[in-house]
């Protein structure tokens, strides 16, 4: 019988404590080679499993209290193995999982006493002596020479107190900078395999859900390289795959099914824009939540590309949620040609075979608030004064005739043409007689009607016009505009990967300094913020931190002149399409580029430029064994443009 799997389970929910004890045991009595000794039959009379067995019985008899106080690890050891060595002489090992299973069945006495002995004459002061001659100094030949020659102090008992904590010091520093290091082979890991590989929800899901494992905060410089991925492949236009990949990443669901699924079905497809638009609602604005109102369009559009979105009448539906996402977005001409392909519809009873869901949409402005406010309101009363049974989805509105409302609201925002009183007066004209035709007239319906009414003066202002000719003209579906979605998917990656920057920083800050805001100054920079750009790489110019440059995905936050020059790079030295490692860039480089050109930018003085001149040859004579190739002809270019901007 074997209960590996169970053990396992229980040694991995140990306490630090307990996991050290463990292994101190198993490290002494190898080292004694008392697993060496057997009977006459040759059988080892004591194994790693007997510690084992041991291990499980004290950490499920001893208080918690016992292993975490005074955390005097050499004298739990001492008990530990004296309780060995009662079982030794009493020939009983109890199965920790099998009731009268006994471990020790050996009739090898000689052996089993010499064994018992050598553990309950053990003491604390002989372990403890022990561990420092057999496992502390066995460490001394991997740490440098002054870390080494402490270690002779504590054989000898000078000063073992100090000697120790330098150790310890010591020991606490090189574990932080490995760690460090490891965190930058992983960012280089994660880039390369977005890049190499197509990222899929899929892929997406299973990179978030082990990284979480390792550390939480490399899940965030993963969302940042996704984020710059889909933005550098959206620039035309935005397929499935990415768009699902998206909802993966800023929905941080645990299952990329319902994504998968979606992508034949108009009904599905809604739903999936639903639950963003849900998420919509309840965040406050940011750029995260605008990707998510960018994806509710994507997804949106995609139901009407479904060829059964007629069937299902999702059509009009969907429309209306593009015309007041797009409305919320502040393009109201978009906005009212979705409202117009639903108030043309000559099939007035699929057009409102779906209605508009009140907690679905954004915040559109105050009078849809206080309409819903007021529809919930007058059904308490309604039943609580008739008796009836409370009506469901109270809070919804028309398809059709939430058109006509949001068709003549972006009316009233977009005053500017020469027509717009002819089209409000056609509009209303239509929003009444709709009203009028339609077999369901919800209260939500009436208010929003009469507010409009009230808004725009109707029994007055529009009376002459509300009967004339109507001039109609032809309205399609357009297609999602991505430009604005990519602006926003590396708007967001570079907050990602500041977050990213902090929290690192704050992990290593007793082993190095980290920039924390390289990537905003980029940003800065490509945004046409010179002077914020400006203030930032100055801050930065005395880091020197490597960042990868040769990716795509991070090519596209440098401007134009960078990227001929990697160009440039990849035509003189051509391995290093296959290994783009090799090109990369120092902060401190980056840093000078950032400056001049800022300068040059703002057209400050010939001085400044020269400043800077002086810290480019003071960073090319003491940097010189860190800068790469690509590094020596950015700042060899960053030069002839400080020499030409001084001649000029």
């Amino acid at each position: 019988m074997s209960f590996s799997r169970a053990e396992i389970r229980l040694i991995n929910s140990w306490m630090p404590e307990q996991q050290i004890v463990y292994h101190m045991l198993r490290c002494f009595v190898k080292t004694k080679k008392l697993t060496e000794i057997t009977d006459n039959a040759g059988a080892k009379l004591l194994c790693n499993y007997h510690l084992k067995t041991l291990m499980m019985w004290a950490c499920e008899l001893k208080p918690r209290s016992w292993w975490t106080g005074g955390l005097n690890f050499v004298r739990m050891c001492v008990e530990l193995l004296h309780n060995l060595a009662v079982w030794l002489n009493d020939a009983h090992c109890e199965h920790y999982f099998l009731n009268n299973c006994n471990l020790f069945d050996h009739n090898n006495k000689l052996n089993i006493q010499l064994i018992a002995t050598t553990l309950s004459e053990t003491t604390e002061t002989w372990l403890a002596e022990w561990f420092i001659c057999n496992y502390i100094q066995i460490c001394a030949p991997f740490c440098p020479g002054r870390i080494a020659r402490l270690f002779d102090n504590v054989v000898l008992g000078i000063d073992v107190n100090k000697s120790l904590s330098e150790i310890f010091k010591w020991r606490l520093y090189y574990s932080s900078l490995l760690h460090l290091i490891s965190f930058g082979v992983a960012e280089l890991i994660i880039t390369e395999c977005v890049f190499e590989n197509s990222l899929t929800s899929r892929r997406c899901l299973f990179w978030l859900k082990e990284l979480a494992k390792l550390d939480r905060v490399l899940s965030l410089y993963f969302t940042a390289v996704a984020l710059l991925n889909v933005a550098h492949k959206a620039r035309k236009s935005l397929h499935d795959e990415m768009l699902d990949v998206l909802a993966t990443t800023c929905l941080q669901s645990n299952d990329s099914r319902p994504c998968r699924n979606a992508r034949h079905s108009s009904v599905l497809s809604l739903s999936q824009a639903a639950i963003l638009m849900k998420v919509v609602v309840n965040n406050s604005r940011s750029t995260v939540q605008l990707i998510e109102i960018e994806l509710s369009k994507a997804y949106l559009h995609r139901a009407l590309r479904c060829k059964d979105s007629d069937s299902h009448s999702i059509y009009y539906l969907a429309n209306v949620y593009l015309a007041v996402l797009y409305y919320n977005t502040g393009q109201y001409q978009t906005a009212i040609d979705h409202c117009t392909l639903v108030t043309r519809s000559y099939d007035h009873s699929r057009c409102n075979s779906h209605v508009v869901q009140g907690e679905l949409l954004p915040k559109i402005n105050n009078e849809i608030d206080n309409v819903l406010g007021l529809a919930v309101f007058y059904q308490y009363v309604r039943t609580a004064a008739l008796s009836q049974q409370q009506t469901q989805h109270v809070s919804v509105f028309t398809t059709e005739l939430f058109a006509h409302y949001l068709h003549i609201r972006c009316l009233s925002v977009t005053q500017c043409r020469q027509h717009t009183m002819k089209t409000f007066a056609r509009e209303i004209r239509g929003y009444r007689k709709s009203l009028h035709e339609s077999p369901t007239i919800l209260i939500t319906d009436l208010l929003s009607f009469k507010l409009v009414c009230v808004g725009t003066n109707y029994p007055g202002y529009f009376r002459k016009m509300l009967f004339a000719e109507d001039q109609s003209q032809s309205v399609t579906s357009g297609q999602l505009d991505t430009s604005e979605l990519a602006h926003l998917l590396k708007q967001s990656a570079v907050e990602h990967l500041t977050t990213y920057r902090e929290l690192k920083a704050q992990k290593f800050i007793s082993v190095a300094v980290i920039v924390t805001t390289e990537y905003e100054a980029l940003h800065a920079y490509k945004c046409g913020e010179y002077q914020r750009c400006l203030q930032l790489s100055t801050h930065n110019l005395r880091m020197l931190l490597a960042i990868v440059l040769a990716f795509p995905e991070f090519i596209q936050l440098m401007d134009d002149d960078i990227v001929s020059l990697a160009g440039l790079m990849l035509l003189i030295k051509p391995s290093c399409i296959y290994d783009r490692r090799h090109i990369s860039v120092l902060q401190l480089s980056l840093s000078l580029y950032l400056i001049t050109q800022c300068q040059m930018k703002l057209h400050q003085s010939v001085t400044s430029p020269a400043e800077t001149l002086h810290y480019i040859a003071i960073a090319r004579r003491k940097a010189v064994c860190q800068l790469s190739t690509f590094d020596q002809l950015l700042l060899k270019f960053t030069i002839q443009k400080i020499l030409r901007y001084r001649i000029e």
